[in-house]
């Protein structure tokens, strides 16, 4: 099983006037991953600048195509992408 992390930073500088209206789609789109079962947890950052995702059963290249629909991709800061091996 593939376990992806991916680390999404925010530019808290610059949020859009509609910042709220994209953070309801946000919510929906990650809503709707959860529910399909690839995305197993989402992470908000203590700093309140982004969060931290887990997918599961998705490739690095499919996880990195879905992050590119997120509303929040076209506000980032940052993104990081890594591929985990669980040990049990």
């Amino acid at each position: 099983m593939h376990h992806i992390q991916v680390i999404l930073t925010i530019d808290l500088q610059n949020l859009p006037e509609n910042f709220q209206e994209i953070l309801k789609e946000e919510q929906a789109v990650v809503s709707e991953w959860k529910e399909e079962g690839v995305l197993a947890h989402l992470f908000l950052r203590p700093e309140r600048n982004g969060a931290v995702l887990q997918f599961i059963n998705l490739s690095l290249e499919e996880v990195k195509g879905r992050m590119e629909t997120l509303p929040f991709y076209r506000i980032r800061k940052n993104i990081e992408y890594y591929e985990l091996l669980p040990q049990f």
